[in-house]
């Protein structure tokens, strides 16, 4: 995008904002978050940011802002909401920027893991897992989630090893020996009902119910002394004392401590955004939005009865209540599916006054606002190539994030694999990747375009799961393509599903076919055949030309590489090591042979630059062009 055109679609953003508190994030050229904040008026605050940099006074901000490329805002009913979405986005997103000022280990929060045999952790990433999670605990008690665990390891004894608990280990280890785990991987632990109660115990501990669990203690403890279990009755007796003393210092969320999905939609024509905000513990503590196409013609309740049915049939975990704007057909039925989706009593509830309204209402501005921001961001004529081929395609969704594969096998022993990104129609180099085959024999393209994929999908594999670990690990391969797009035609797309079957990747792909242009897809016999002024095949081949020229790009250097190698080889005296230095310096043979005798021998010594010179200046080059070898 040009200058003056992403100034004018800053400008039509800037102008749509509201005069309402929120959360604003401020993100670079390559989309990452660099920095949250809140806002009384995000109409003023953001507008703030983008007036003439001379007037902004503090050096920070006008350092911040030569990073700054695009922004997104999340609209609150008031402050409060916006501060503690600030604090949850910032945990989310971990912003440059905003770790300088405020460490984001301050808000940790306490885990207990969805496993067999649940761990207990500490954790600053939320996850909708299935896991339980309990906080944050606030900044000015960075010890606190540390004492809670030990008390509830002390209390309840859940684990907190990555030991895969198969009954098999010879003995325990020293946590049970200090009486801080049951010790479940060994063949005489509890079993996975026992240690289930303890679990259970611990949650209801986290949740503030500690008057229903000390109920429950005292029964058991009264029960161990009818049976003359005298010991197990003091312990009990300690347990219910402990869980008393810290109930009385433990701090609450708010006043209400339910968990709900706010969810509201806007429609606008054939376009539709969808807002669910996530309540926890009575605390707003996340929000997604996504956008839906074909509304036009269709009244909101059913735009938003297929909605939750398609948005839940794949969520991760539902809450015990659903608060809709309006009433649904069948109401009651999704309802029961949720239900027995959760394994417990879901409500779907139609918000009607107080904190349940003011919520919906604040979801459907959001819905509103996300929309007017898509279609600034898609109005120009990337945007409108994105859509037409999602149109063409069928897909979902609009492909804003392209992935284009090549593959060039023109000379034995260099074959190579391209990886090129498009982001809203135009290229992201940052998301560029080659791959020189490495494990292909012979000049096999579908094999070659099968190792490229596997290795790209690997890597986001390991990549993804040390980020579900916590690791500070910065994201290159962990974000997918809403849409592939295989150099090739049917064959390629063949040998292309079966690696996204292999790793699990639903993602749609496409393979656009040289000289007849044809696009073929999985499922049709038939290819597409698009009118050759198609926006749609236009972006296509956009994509499909940059892989094509950037694995040919990398194929030259190689070949250039190569050709360096082999005219050395030939020198006398010169050996691997001598080589690879010669060639890491002055990258070519044209430059080694035009350099001075005096630069030469700083490299490889005297002797050896007069053998090197007086070979390459009696001898012709090769008739190859020669690229400078990095």
């Amino acid at each position: 995008m040009g200058t003056m055109e992403r100034a004018a679609n800053l400008e039509e953003k800037l102008r749509a904002l509201p005069h309402r508190p929120g959360v604003y994030l401020l993100r670079d050229r390559s989309g990452r978050v660099i920095y949250v904040g809140k806002a009384s008026s995000l109409r003023n605050r953001v507008r703030s940011y983008f007036q003439d940099p001379a007037s902004v006074g503090s050096p920070r901000v006008r350092h911040l802002m030569t990073k700054v490329f695009d922004f997104d805002v999340v609209a609150c009913a008031n402050e409060v909401e916006a501060l503690i979405l600030e604090t949850n986005l910032i945990q989310q997103h971990r912003p440059k920027y905003n770790v300088r000022m405020a460490d984001d280990k301050a808000y940790p929060y306490v885990k207990i893991t969805h496993e067999p045999y649940p761990r207990i952790v500490m954790t600053r990433r939320l996850s909708r897992d299935g896991a339980h999670y309990f906080g944050p605990y606030p900044y000015h008690e960075p010890k606190l989630v540390g004492r809670t665990i030990r008390t509830i390891r002390k209390l309840f004894k859940l684990r907190s090893c990555e030991v895969d608990v198969e009954h098999k280990l010879p003995r325990p280890c020293l946590d049970y020996a200090i009486g801080q785990c049951t010790a479940p991987c060994v063949a005489w632990g509890p079993s996975r009902e026992q240690y289930a109660e303890q679990v259970r115990q611990a949650v209801l501990f986290l949740q503030g119910k500690q008057e229903a669990l000390v109920d429950q203690l005292r029964r058991e403890m009264e029960e161990a002394a009818s049976r003359l279990e005298f010991e197990r009755a003091a312990a009990l007796r300690d347990q219910i004392q402990a869980v008393q003393a810290i109930a009385e210092r433990q701090r609450t969320a708010g006043a209400s401590q339910d968990d709900r999905d706010v969810v509201a939609v806007h429609v606008d024509g054939d376009d539709a955004c969808a807002q669910v905000f996530f309540v926890r513990a009575g605390r707003l503590s996340g929000q997604e939005h996504f956008f839906l196409t074909g509304a036009q013609a269709h009244p909101t309740a059913e735009v938003l009865r297929t909605f939750l049915e398609q948005y839940y049939e794949h969520a991760p975990a539902v809450p015990p209540e659903v608060v809709i704007p309006e009433p649904v057909e069948g109401q009651e039925v999704i309802a029961r599916w949720l239900s027995e989706r959760r394994g417990s009593a879901v409500r779907v509830v139609v918000a009607k006054r107080g904190d349940r309204r003011r919520l919906v209402e604040m979801a459907r501005d959001n819905a509103r606002l996300h929309l007017e921001q898509e279609r600034v961001r898609l109005a120009g004529r990337e945007g409108a190539s994105v859509r037409a081929l999602q149109q063409v395609l069928g897909l979902e969704e609009p492909p804003f994030r392209i992935e284009g594969y090549d593959v060039s096998n023109l000379q034995h022993g260099e074959a190579v694999a391209s990886l090129v990104t498009f982001e809203g129609g135009r290229p992201r180099r940052d998301g560029y990747r080659r791959f020189r085959i490495k494990f292909t024999p012979g000049p096999n393209d579908y094999a070659m375009l099968q190792e490229a994929l596997r290795r790209r999908f690997q890597n986001a594999r390991e990549e993804q799961e040390k980020l579900d670990r916590d690791e500070p690990v910065r994201p290159r391969w962990s974000v997918l393509p809403d849409l592939i797009l295989i150099d090739g035609g049917k064959g390629q797309l063949s040998a292309a599903l079966e690696v996204l079957f292999e790793y699990n990747v639903r993602v749609p792909v496409v393979a656009l076919a040289k000289r007849e242009e044809l696009v073929f897809q999985p499922g049709r016999e038939e290819p597409l055949r698009l009118p050759r002024d198609s926006a749609a095949l236009q972006l296509l081949q956009r994509v499909r030309d940059e892989a094509h020229r950037f694995a040919h790009a990398y194929h030259e250097q190689l070949r250039g590489r190569r050709v360096v190698y082999s005219v050395l080889d030939e020198v006398p005296g010169i050996g691997e090591k001598r080589k690879r230095e010669l060639i890491r310096h002055f990258g070519s043979v044209r430059r080694l042979r035009e350099a001075t005798e005096d630069e030469v021998a700083a490299v490889v010594g005297r002797s050896a630059a007069r053998r090197v010179l007086e070979y390459l200046r009696t001898h012709e080059l090769p008739h190859y062009r020669q690229e400078a070898v990095r």
